[in-house]
């Protein structure tokens, strides 16, 4: 343990670096606008899918592409794009793909049909995908290394503060307007972003060949796979989605043993094979899974098994984002003090109380008792994430933070894919209005917190 402080210590007391102010304030600035647009943009869609289907002529359960596909592109586009990044420059491609989301924002003005409709959401998500894949590598290079858990921290607040404003101004645009809108409401976070994009850091292309085999082997496996399990699950296609997600799984097997023998490969499996960042990166796909299936089994749990509204429902949920608003800084400023390692261990023990004591919520339960479980969650995932995204980042390579953060929004995207497809599984097996999806998520939970464990006994 002494030499495990020892090494922390010396970690973050390096000398100052990243931008000078006050042009690290605007490159903030433009970061955090831009994450905004990103964040807003893939969740705002879900309140306008009625009112889509019910113009397009479209079934309910098909409208559902308008995010699903969304979500696909974005986690296929990662890995190519952090490697296209290393590049060509991470400022060059965080601009190119804010333009392209902003053509393709302008193009959804003009949809007349469902097929329209889902080209336009595919290209929003390779502009997201771009900018998004060097997003947090822009970060390590905006904070001095002794500040970059305070820079998560701030940024997982951005996140969070998106998510909850998405829904909001959505109702409100498909209420008072044309739907299509929806998918422009992001827009102006582009231009202000754009605007400020000068502080970002300079643009530092490595000149070296795009390995273009590489990239496309590694979005056709990302989405055979993440493909293959929403066909599975919600698409009603088992017996396709069984053999997607089994070719897929099998040409990831070979994409990564040729990646193992590149010095700079597409799929950072050489950050993975690092036991620090790929406990990780483990311990942060399993804490995204547990989050997101608390996050989507309790609408249910509260509505159709409890009796609330949905009016009420939303309220009853606040409790869980406005805690992280204040928990994410928090951690991310202690774990430049403090070992990551351990506020993981601490944050997702607090996680698997607040998990299990939610699990056996009494059926007859006010809000002050559902209020105080979410807290406990919620102070457990902030406790966790922050200072786990500082390790992912903070230990990779500088040369090679592009990947890591491609790594990092794979780790989260997969995992909240995961934990809705496990939600919906469980629904159709009749078990998800009872405790059955908090439990699976307390155990994965229990996963996280022993990847910080062993972490903390490896270093």
């Amino acid at each position: 343990m002494q030499i495990d402080l020892a090494t922390h210590s010396a970690r973050i007391s390096e000398p100052a670096d990243g931008l000078p102010l006050p042009r690290r304030i605007w490159a903030i600035a433009a970061i955090s606008f831009g994450t905004s647009l990103f964040v807003i943009d893939g969740s705002i869609a879900n309140v306008a899918l009625p009112t889509i289907a019910a113009e397009l002529g479209i079934e309910s359960g098909a409208v559902v592409a308008v995010v699903t596909l969304y979500q696909l592109v974005l986690v296929m586009a990662l890995f190519p794009f952090a490697s296209l990044g290393d590049r060509i420059g991470h400022r060059t491609a965080y601009q190119i793909g804010q333009a392209i989301f902003l053509v393709a924002s302008a193009a959804a003005l003009l949809v007349d049909s469902f097929g329209e409709l889902l080209l336009v959401r595919g290209a929003q998500a390779i502009g997201a995908g771009m900018a998004l894949s060097v997003s947090a590598a822009m970060l390590r290079q905006v904070y001095p290394a002794r500040q970059l858990g305070s820079g998560l921290g701030i940024n997982s607040v951005i996140v969070a503060s998106s998510n909850a404003l998405a829904p909001t101004l959505g109702g409100l645009i498909v209420g008072n307007g044309d739907w299509r809108w929806v998918f422009c409401a992001a827009v102006p976070f582009a231009v202000i972003s754009l605007l400020l994009g000068r502080a970002l850091p300079d643009p530092k292309p490595r000149g070296e060949a795009i390995d273009w085999i590489g990239g496309v082997w590694s979005a056709v496996s990302v989405g055979l796979v993440i493909g293959g399990l929403e066909l599975a699950i919600h698409g009603g296609l088992m017996p396709v989605g069984v053999a997607s997600m089994t070719i897929g799984v099998l040409s990831t097997v070979l994409l990564v043993r040729r990646e193992r023998k590149r010095t700079r490969p597409v799929v950072p499996v050489d950050l993975i094979g690092q036991r620090v960042i790929g406990l990780s990166v483990l311990g942060a796909i399993a804490a995204f899974v547990a989050s997101a299936a608390l996050v989507v089994a309790l609408p249910f749990r509260f509505e159709t098994g409890m009796g609330y509204s949905p009016t009420e429902v939303g309220l009853l949920i606040l409790p869980f984002p406005l805690t992280l608003l204040i928990v994410a800084p928090l951690a991310g400023w202690l774990s430049d003090r403090v070992l990551p390692s351990l506020l993981g261990i601490g944050g997702m023990a607090l996680a698997i109380a607040g998990l299990l004591a939610m699990a056996f919520l009494p059926a007859t339960a006010g809000w002050t008792d559902i209020a105080w479980r979410l807290v406990l969650c919620a102070a457990g995932f902030g406790f966790f994430l922050a200072p786990n995204s500082r390790l992912i980042i903070g230990e990779a390579p500088v040369d090679r933070a592009a990947a890591a953060g491609g790594l990092l929004s794979t780790s989260r995207l997969l995992g909240q894919t995961l934990g809705a497809s496990m939600v919906g599984l469980v629904l159709a097996l009749g078990l998800g209005l009872g405790p059955t999806p908090l439990l699976i998520a307390a155990a994965l939970a229990l996963v996280a917190g022993l990847c910080s464990v062993v972490r903390l006994r490896t270093t």
